[in-house]
């Protein structure tokens, strides 16, 4: 509970109708929830506008409301606190209602289109494992210490970031590590909160159906680098064509880390199979479990991350070589008769490239490279084509399949995809619409030695069909055909 001066303090609102003095128990932007107690904020959504509930929600009783537009009619004793920005006003002033316990926690903010999750985690795996109580907010779910907090989005609106803090802090924490998504940023859904450091892994073709163009994805990701404050650390990729752009205009100290230019912190491969890899990192050689060439990028981040956090390189070094990989990215499981399965999260075309090169940089290539892969339906349709040429291209074998088809036809989503598919790989190519009947096919094919790899769904449990999600999962439908096809090939 605060009050609704204490709230809004020093965050200028453009007029204020009706009375200030009241105590606010709840802060909503959701229309059923409000009540008595609530600060109501009317949000111009992507689907719906919170402005048409605004009657709604006074019948409900609820008499403190922000709003862009004032509605024609002002009832006398409703407080009507007019602002430029709904979504960024709410997001300082749940920082502001829940004591801004984003102050209390060195706070880091992971962005980029690829790498975003398994960076996170393997931070909050590597401060747990070293004694921290910390805190993690992703794709795959929120934790707090050992309590798991299932995901809903990648990063949650600012409401529940402040709430999930304030626990946090309650329960001892002292870091916290967090995905930034491009749809939360423009979304003002990190308003109000106070950052210890931000960093970038990559960007590429990704949520253009939202974004619209590459360069408004390209200033939705920079916006996360042009607010945070001086005393904050902005880490960027600098073998990233448009890393050096999120330090643009960044008020916070620049630091950049990279394999193949000279940055401040450096890492090179020297040995990578698919047990792991041997890096060096800033000097230090070690043995690390994850794989491939994408992973050096994450590991030497995180170890980057750490250290201008404070942490001793020794320690950190050995921590992170302990760790094994994320759930859902390139998760790994070898059938009894040799066959190995990778499923992974890859449902960009870079990210699918990066795996697939991964997987082709290890293997002997006497072995058959199986790869099983959809598109997602009412997103960014312009990659479809691109993901089955990749595919196509760097795969001994291709299925296409559906993924979360959503309100689409999953034939016209596949119908997209193979247009993609050069001339010369359509024999290499099949086409299959069930996503379990792919898997099946892949591994009846495939024999021992042979690599399947299952992407664009990843750590997923859902297919979502028709606004309706189905129990599946990739990992687990995999494991279940490698044990009926268990017999020697």
């Amino acid at each position: 509970m605060a009050s609704l001066p204490h709230i809004i303090f020093g965050l200028n609102p453009l007029q204020v109708k009706g009375s200030l003095e009241q105590e606010i128990h709840t802060l909503t932007f959701d229309s059923r929830v409000a009540n008595a107690g609530s600060l109501f904020f009317a949000i111009k959504g992507v689907v719906t506008d919170g402005h048409q509930f605004i009657s709604q929600v006074v019948e409900k009783g609820c008499k403190a409301i922000v709003c862009e537009d004032l509605p024609a009619t002002l009832p006398n004793d409703v407080c009507f606190i007019q602002v430029s920005n709904s979504s960024a006003f709410m997001g300082n002033c749940a920082a502001a209602f829940y004591g801004h316990p984003s102050k209390e926690l060195k706070l880091v903010a992971v962005t980029g289109t690829n790498g975003k999750t398994t960076v996170a985690t393997l931070l909050f795996n590597l401060y747990r494992s070293m004694g921290f109580k910390t805190g993690l907010l992703s794709t795959v779910q929120n934790q707090i210490n050992e309590s798991i907090i299932p995901s809903t989005h990648t990063t949650p609106d600012s409401i529940r970031i402040n709430a999930m803090m304030r626990e946090m802090v309650a329960q001892g924490c002292t870091h916290c590590f967090m995905e930034a998504s491009s749809h939360a940023i423009h979304q003002n859904r990190i308003k109000g909160l106070h950052f210890a450091g931000v960093a970038f892994t990559n960007i590429t073709h990704d949520h253009l159906d939202y974004h619209v163009t590459f360069d408004a994805y390209i200033k939705a990701k920079k916006l996360l680098f042009d607010e945070v404050n001086e005393d904050a650390f902005a880490l960027t990729n600098k073998d990233d064509k448009n890393g050096m752009v999120m330090l643009q205009n960044t008020k916070a100290t620049r630091f950049t880390y990279g394999i193949k230019q000279m940055a401040d912190f450096k890492a090179r491969i020297i040995e990578s199979d698919f047990n792991g890899m041997l890096l060096n990192l800033d000097g230090e050689e070690a043995w690390f479990r994850l794989v491939g060439n994408f992973n050096a990028y994450n590991l030497l981040l995180v170890y980057s991350v750490a250290s201008l956090l404070g942490e001793p390189k020794e320690e950190v070094i050995r921590h992170l070589s302990m760790l094994g990989s994320v759930k859902g990215r390139f998760d790994y499981v070898r059938s009894d008769n040799g066959i190995i399965g990778i499923v992974d999260y890859a449902h960009t075309p870079d990210a699918l490239e990066n795996v697939l090169e991964t997987i082709n940089q290890v293997r002997t290539q006497n072995e058959e490279l199986i790869t099983v892969i959809g598109c997602g339906g009412n997103r960014d349709a312009a990659k479809r084509p691109v993901m089955a040429e990749v595919a196509a291209e760097k795969s001994t074998r291709v299925i296409l399949t559906s993924d979360n088809p959503r309100n689409e036809n999953p034939e016209d989503i596949l119908d997209e995809m193979a247009k993609g598919v050069p001339p010369l790989h359509y024999k290499k190519t099949l086409r299959i619409t069930d996503r379990k009947e792919a898997i099946k096919t892949a591994v009846s094919m495939a024999k021992k030695g042979d690599i399947i790899l299952v992407a664009g769904k990843g750590h997923e449990n859902y297919q979502e069909i028709k606004g309706v999600k189905h129990p599946f999962d990739d990992k687990a439908v995999l494991t279940e055909f490698f044990q009926l096809f268990q017999t020697e090939k």
